[in-house]
């Protein structure tokens, strides 16, 4: 148990809080899915949370992230007094600093599954080919990982290059037709944050398709330990 009241508004750092300070966390928003057997307040959505609702739990500490949630909300907590913590990862190297510096302010301790993932991603060994995909994140309208995106950051540290890894914006919106067009060797598809399935999503590329899970491919919290095996068996299976 921690001493310490948090709320948090990005999925992968409430499953990371929740397992690693238990007690700490008092409310989380909708979409925080793990650990299944959460029971905290619900204070709304990642992109529209009940800043209301998060005042009135008097938390010690406000978690988000500078992609996942809307400055003017984060704005309206720190003028209600609320200390709110923000985290920016690009990368797998500041996921790792992100996580330690959030377990830290919720009073934990470095937790057996933050080293076990650091072990992980550091054996794994070099890629016999490297492959390019492309990695679509939405659909109508169809957008895609660009630069500096920590699932991009992922994917190549697997050996897997993102077509689109050198574009001016980091999710860019690209016309069905162009993406058809770059013929990679690979179609990866997550499960969130748009649900891609077998029946939407593969059908529209001549390029093998992969389902993946979008927890291992974009969460930054205890998945890491297991990502690149998950990660690693699915794009085994997709290209043989």
């Amino acid at each position: 148990m921690t001493g310490v009241r948090v709320v948090s508004l990005v999925p992968s750092l409430t499953e990371a809080v929740a397992v690693s300070a238990p007690g700490a966390l008092v409310g989380a928003t909708e979409w925080c899915s793990h650990p299944e057997d959460l029971d905290v307040a619900r204070v709304g959505g990642t992109k529209n949370p009940d800043v209301r609702r998060i005042i009135g739990l008097a938390p010690d500490l406000v978690i988000a992230n500078e992609e996942e949630n809307r400055a003017p909300d984060l704005a309206a907590l720190r003028a209600a007094g609320l200390q709110v913590l923000v985290t920016e990862v690009r990368d797998l190297p500041g996921a790792f600093r992100e996580l330690a510096r959030v377990l830290a302010a919720c009073g934990a301790g470095r937790p057996g599954w933050l080293a076990a993932a650091e072990t992980a991603w550091g054996r794994l060994p070099e890629p016999d080919a490297r492959l390019t995909a492309v990695v679509p994140i939405w659909r109508r309208p169809w957008m895609v990982l660009g630069r500096d995106t920590f699932a991009g950051d992922l994917l190549r540290r697997l050996g897997v290059d993102n077509a689109y890894a050198a574009h001016a914006e980091r999710y860019p919106r690209i016309p069905l037709d162009e993406l058809r067009a770059v013929r990679p060797d690979v179609v990866i598809l997550p499960d969130e944050p748009y649900r891609f399935t077998r029946e939407d999503g593969p059908e529209e590329f001549t390029a093998p398709s992969v389902l993946v899970s979008g927890r291992h491919l974009t969460w930054y919290g205890p998945s890491l330990a297991r990502a690149p095996a998950v990660l690693g068996a699915a794009l085994r299976e997709a290209i043989g």
